[in-house]
Order: C-alpha cells, then sequence, then structure tokens
C-alpha cells in the first residue's frame, strides 16, 4: 500500500468516490470536502486545484493496481507447461482488484477517456510496474513468438479492456460469476496461444 497522509489519503478516497457519482467534469471541490468531512479550505491545503488532486488520484490508484503484480511468481517450466493457464494467473488477480474496487475501476476509466489522460500520459511514471514489466519479458524469453506482436498494442488491450470489464461487473451490467471472468479471459487473449509457443534452440552453422 502507499503511505500518505491519513487526511491526503482521505481527500484522495473522497475525490475517486465524487468522480464515481459526479462524473470527472461535475466533480467540485466542495463535493469532495464533503465526502472527506474536510472544509474546502483545509483541502486547499493539501492540493492547488481540482486538477492537481484528479492528476494524484490517478497516480494513487495506478500504484494500487501495480502493486498487485509484486506476488506474481512465474518459472518457465510452469509456464511451458501451462501457457495460457500462467497468463491467467497473471491476468485474474489483476481484474479481480477492479471488482473489489468498485470506486477506483469508474474513476480511473473515466480518466483514462477523458481530456486529462493525453498529456498526463506523456510524462507517466511507469517504474511502480516495474515487476509487471519483468514478468512481460519473461513471457518474451519463454514465448520468443510473442514478439511478432506489437507490445504497446498488446498489453494496452489486455490492460485497459480489463478495466471496462471489470467496469461492466461493477455497475451491474455483467454478473460478478466465474462465467464472467472465463469469458472475459478468453475474449482478451483469443489468438494469443499461436504465439505460446517455446523458442527453438538455433542450429549450429
Amino acid at each position: 500500500m502507499i503511505a500518505l497522509d491519513d487526511t491526503k489519503t482521505r481527500i484522495i478516497l473522497a475525490a475517486i468516490k465524487a468522480v464515481r457519482q459526479y462524473g470527472l467534469e461535475g466533480t467540485r471541490i466542495q463535493n469532495v470536502s464533503d465526502l472527506a468531512g474536510i472544509s474546502p479550505g483545509a483541502l486547499y491545503r493539501y492540493f492547488e486545484s481540482k486538477e492537481q488532486l484528479i492528476l494524484e488520484c490517478f497516480t494513487y490508484v495506478d500504484k494500487q493496481a501495480a502493486a498487485i503484480f509484486e506476488n506474481s511468481k512465474f518459472s518457465p517450466l510452469a509456464m511451458l507447461a501451462d501457457p495460457m493457464g500462467s497468463i491467467k494467473k497473471l491476468w485474474l488477480p489483476y481484474f479481480r482488484f477492479w471488482v473489489a474496487h468498485p470506486d477506483e475501476t469508474v474513476f480511473y476509466h473515466r480518466f483514462r477517456d477523458s481530456t486529462f489522460f493525453p498529456e498526463y500520459d506523456k510524462g507517466r511514471d511507469f517504474s511502480y510496474f516495474d515487476t509487471f514489466i519483468r514478468t512481460v519479458q519473461l513471457f518474451k524469453r519463454v514465448f520468443p513468438a510473442l514478439d511478432r506482436i506489437n507490445q504497446d498494442l498488446l498489453w494496452l488491450h489486455v490492460l485497459t479492456s480489463t478495466v471496462m470489464y471489470a467496469k461492466y461487473v461493477v455497475e451491474g451490467t455483467l454478473p460478478n460469476t466465474q462465467e464472467t471472468e472465463d469469458t472475459i479471459f478468453q475474449l482478451l487473449t483469443t489468438g494469443l496461444s499461436g504465439y505460446l509457443r517455446p523458442g527453438r534452440a538455433k542450429k549450429k552453422k
């Protein structure tokens, strides 16, 4: 978990909840301060503007999501024995995180679709995704054919689509069931199995 001042954390969580209730554009500082149980003046001691607050909310949620991968452990032998099972082992905790955090899910989805995101993304700190990146690199070493896929498109598709489907679950559009999980996973990974083939040893000349 991220260590923050208790009041600052309360403000961030209140802002995330406010965005779910009122929308990104509709959220006002007064909404946030009411939900946080503090005055607007006290809020401004922590954040200079609504924009700064929203950006810090996204970073807060982004780091929480990245921390899901910290406990991911894979061995090449296990990956070779069950490639799709290994992919699901990586994906499932991430999906379940979003389903278990409805305010964060709706906020994250709305922020990524907003005018705030493109500018923020240019200077975004990806260092807290190091564990996830190392895991992806391990998959690519075990299954070299993955290099034939545009990596940016692949992981953008999987990660952002996961949040989108989780949003459908927390909003009640999709049921929160095992069948839903299995179907979403199949949809997201259709066509991927052909790339999950072990690399062949190069012949010596």
